[in-house]
């Protein structure tokens, strides 16, 4: 369907702004033109207010696998934070609480169907957790079908789930949460906690990324229910879901990646969706008040010396309730063939800075894998080189986790001893946030 205009539908949403910084002077023998575009929303006048959530869905899936006993007080702190992110709801918005083991069942209001969040469903929801014991295995594609099937009966355009696991998904094969996970792309997000450290990072980093929602550790079940609050108060302040940052190259350029860089990196490459003659749509999820940015790279022909080239047009892209799709806002990416100096053709500070943020978080991957490994050389090496990029970016809350697992003796040449002993709790934290980070400033060029 042909791209229009914003309708009246496009009023009540958010703002988009688009911004792209790089350096568009392009040597004439170079063959790649790279761009940092900055997406940022603001509140659109006029729109409803925090009270209003009926364009909103929210199902919580809580672990009640029998692990969830140990240690002791586990589940009541799940229990208590779930019965915040009830207390968090604004009124209107369709909810569902599902107990998660080896199968999925619904806590609350059961029926395959949701509640409207009000005074009485959430009274109703927090004494109907009451009742919940541990007991059974881990099987997460269970509770994202059911959750699925749950969000399928909302008329919700905002779909959000939450899921706290304290295992592995140890109850059914690898395959089907694939298959599930593939199933329920696009058709809701979700936030992955993994509480204690039994669980397995990588499972519930994977169902965070296919589902573009957040995954984090909460090492001590007391922090989960302010940890739960926020998640849930985030996904009930969001305006606009399912958008799509919508690339056309024209023809003779192609896209060799395009990458989330902020607030935390995520390759989005693999998830193009054709939209048209050069023109692919790569999936960003749902928007509130805020601000990301992402990392194009794209392959150009070649060019005389002078030539002004369009080798990109991004767009940010919705549907309204009829299906049309609606541009929220859109910029160019240009480049200028030049046989000049290497000054003018410097890469700009916005790419610079992101290209090595994202080296740094592949380093700090491998890093620990050669360590669990036993592979005292190599973990060296590369994590000793992802102190260097933290401290070059100036990521200090990268740089703090990675000295819990390394002693720094230099952080401006990445001069690091791997330390004798480890916490499970430091090393999944730094796993689980590697890919975190920090804002270039503001007026960089």
């Amino acid at each position: 369907m042909a791209e229009r205009p914003p309708s009246h539908h496009a009023d009540r949403l958010p703002r988009f702004a688009v911004e792209v910084h790089q350096n568009e002077h392009l040597h004439r023998d170079a063959e790649e033109v790279h761009a940092v575009v900055t997406v940022t929303t603001t509140a659109a006048p006029g729109t409803p207010g925090p009270g209003d959530g009926s364009d909103t869905a929210v199902v919580v899936m809580v672990d009640c696998s029998g692990s969830m006993n140990y240690p002791a007080g586990k589940l009541e702190a799940a229990r208590a934070a779930t019965a915040a992110a009830v207390d968090a709801l604004p009124d209107g918005v369709s909810f569902a609480l599902v107990r998660g083991t080896h199968r999925a069942a619904e806590i609350y209001p059961g029926g395959g169907r949701t509640a409207t969040a009000g005074p009485a469903a959430r009274a109703e929801a927090k004494s109907a957790l009451g009742s919940l014991t541990a007991s059974g295995g881990t099987a997460l594609g269970s509770w994202l079908t059911l959750a699925d099937a749950l969000f399928a009966g909302t008329t919700a355009r905002i779909r959000h789930g939450v899921l706290l696991t304290d295992g592995r998904n140890e109850h059914e094969e690898p395959a089907r949460l694939d298959a599930v996970l593939d199933r329920c792309s696009g058709r809701f997000t979700c936030d992955t906690r993994g509480v204690g450290t039994d669980w397995e990072v990588t499972e519930v980093r994977e169902i965070a990324a296919r589902l573009l929602g957040t995954a984090d550790i909460v090492p001590e079940p007391a922090s989960l229910t302010a940890d739960f609050e926020a998640m849930v108060r985030a996904a009930t302040g969001r305006g606009v879901s399912g958008v799509a940052l919508r690339l056309w190259t024209p023809a003779g350029a192609t896209p060799v990646f395009v990458k989330q860089v902020a607030p935390a990196v995520e390759d989005l490459t693999g998830r193009r969706a054709d939209a048209g003659p050069g023109t692919g749509d790569y999936p960003v999820g749902s928007w509130g008040v805020e601000s990301r940015d992402y990392h194009l790279c794209l392959r150009v022909p070649g060019g005389d010396v002078g030539q002004d080239l369009l080798v990109g047009r991004v767009s940010l892209v919705t549907h309204d309730p009829y299906g049309a799709v609606v541009t929220l806002g859109t910029a160019h990416v240009r480049a200028v063939r030049t046989g000049s100096s290497a000054e003018r053709t410097a890469v700009d500070a916005h790419v610079a800075h992101y290209t090595g943020q994202s080296e740094m978080a592949l380093a700090i991957e491998e890093g620990l894998d050669l360590r669990r490994r036993g592979d005292a050389h190599g973990a060296t090496a590369r994590l000793g080189l992802a102190v260097r990029l933290a401290h070059r970016s100036g990521n200090d809350r990268t740089a703090r986790l990675l000295a819990k697992v390394v002693d720094v003796d230099d952080a401006v040449d990445g001069t690091v001893r791997l330390k004798a002993t480890v916490s499970d709790a430091d090393e999944m934290t730094l796993a689980t946030r590697s890919a975190r980070t920090v804002r270039t400033l503001r007026g960089t060029r």
